[in-house]
């Protein structure tokens, strides 16, 4: 493919990686993101405000499990954006801000929508926010963020780009790179766990967000042990509410301690047990507990 502004190469580089929406406002620091975007088979959503925009982002990535994608503006456009952001992180939903900044002879003269520190701004409420020095730079941070949405604890992304950098030609994007899979436990440790599982009279499964992509196999443990089960707000579904013994997202009800207290073994899948989830200090059980977690810090 003959070399093409890095904007218009972004959205393409976007669409073999599977992106089939993109959330956004244009303006005159961002437009050359949209030059290409009707050459894509991407639908472009428009939202009134950036804020509009992050959430909708969010929102479809929970819904669909794909990465949610917003274009905005520098300044104001990421500043208005940073609130659904910050909910992205703390909810661990991939989405992936893409804003234009000022160059750096630019800003330093007081052009419009500059910002003190965009990048550390992003940085605030992102897992990274980086800004893209050169096309390669601005690839290899794309195809980073999605390895990561895959292979970690799926946290939002910011990536900056340079208005001059946008328009200026870039050869074409690579292709798009094998993904790492996801990292297994030691084999060890999964023996250990199944002899506790066979062992257990009294099972519970608790089940959070991070469950959504294995929920398959999360039912069919709880069928298979005839297991009790619960989950935060962010795994309901993942069992059904009205299956055997699935108590649905009450975690926080009062009546749902004893029934924690009474098991002997307690599996938690894709739950870092947070304060909005419990609502009291504590899960209240004495059972050993198996905790299964994509963040090996969870």
């Amino acid at each position: 493919m003959a070399d093409r502004p890095l904007g218009a190469q972004i959205s393409r580089m976007l669409e073999a990686r599977g992106v089939r929406v993109i959330f956004g406002i244009p303006g005159v620091h961002n437009i050359e993101l949209y030059r290409g975007l009707e050459e894509t088979g991407i639908q472009h959503v428009l939202a009134r405000h950036e804020q509009g925009a992050g959430f909708m982002a969010d929102g479809y990535a929970r819904a669909t499990g794909r990465p949610g994608i917003a274009y905005v503006i520098s300044g104001p456009g990421l500043t208005n954006i940073m609130t659904p952001v910050g909910q992205a992180w703390s909810d661990s939903v991939p989405v992936l801000v893409i804003s234009s900044c000022l160059d750096e002879t630019a800003w330093r003269r007081g052009q419009l929508h500059q910002m003190k520190d965009q990048a550390g701004a992003g940085a605030c409420v992102a897992d990274w926010s980086e800004v893209a020095r050169d096309a390669q730079a601005a690839y290899g941070l794309i195809e980073r963020a999605f390895a990561e949405f895959g292979a970690a604890r799926p946290r939002p992304k910011h990536l900056s780009l340079p208005i001059a950098l946008m328009s200026a030609d870039a050869p074409a994007p690579p292709a798009p790179a094998a993904r790492p899979g996801l990292a297994l436990p030691d084999p060890a440790v999964l023996d250990r766990a199944a002899r506790m599982l066979g062992a257990a009279e009294r099972p519970l499964v608790l089940l959070g967000g991070g469950a959504r992509g294995g929920a398959q196999a999360a039912r069919a443990l709880v069928d298979a042990r005839k297991a009790a089960s619960v989950c935060s707000y962010a795994g309901r579904g993942i069992v059904p509410d009205g299956a055997p013994l699935a108590l649905g997202p009450a975690l926080p009800h009062p009546g749902s301690v004893p029934l924690i207290a009474s098991a002997d073994l307690v599996v938690v899948v894709g739950s870092e047990l947070a304060e909005v989830d419990l609502w009291r200090a504590e899960l209240g059980h004495d059972a050993p507990m198996i905790r299964v977690d994509i963040d090996p810090e969870a």
